[in-house]
């Protein structure tokens, strides 16, 4: 008997064409801040987060059908994509002052 199988099971996604309004926008944001790097979270039915993060540190967000859809509008759009939010990278990001204080406003519910 032979050790091991002679078939490999692989999962086969095939990445279709993103949305051009999604590669667009991801484009915009990069060439408005000088760059940009996303981080994909994958948020249930509604689809998959791509958090932007610009090189000047502002930050932004779009979403996606699925975590393929955005890695394929990523690519498509040259925004390197981060495995994880790594230290170096949550560092580079600085909230707006409006973004504290709406987060001030808001109550922790239990």
């Amino acid at each position: 008997m032979a050790e091991g199988s002679d078939t490999t099971l692989t999962a086969e996604q095939t990445a279709e064409p993103a949305p051009t309004g999604l590669v667009a926008g991801l484009k915009s944001f990069a060439a408005g801040h000088g760059g940009a790097k996303a981080v994909i979270e994958y948020v249930g039915k509604r689809g998959a987060r791509i958090v932007l993060v610009g090189s000047d540190g502002v930050w932004g967000d779009q979403f996606a059908e699925d975590t393929v859809t955005a890695r394929e509008a990523c690519a498509q759009a040259g925004v390197t994509v981060e495995n994880a939010w790594e230290r170096e990278l949550m560092d580079q990001m600085r909230p707006s002052n409006d973004l504290w204080r709406s987060m001030a406003r808001r109550t922790m519910s239990r």
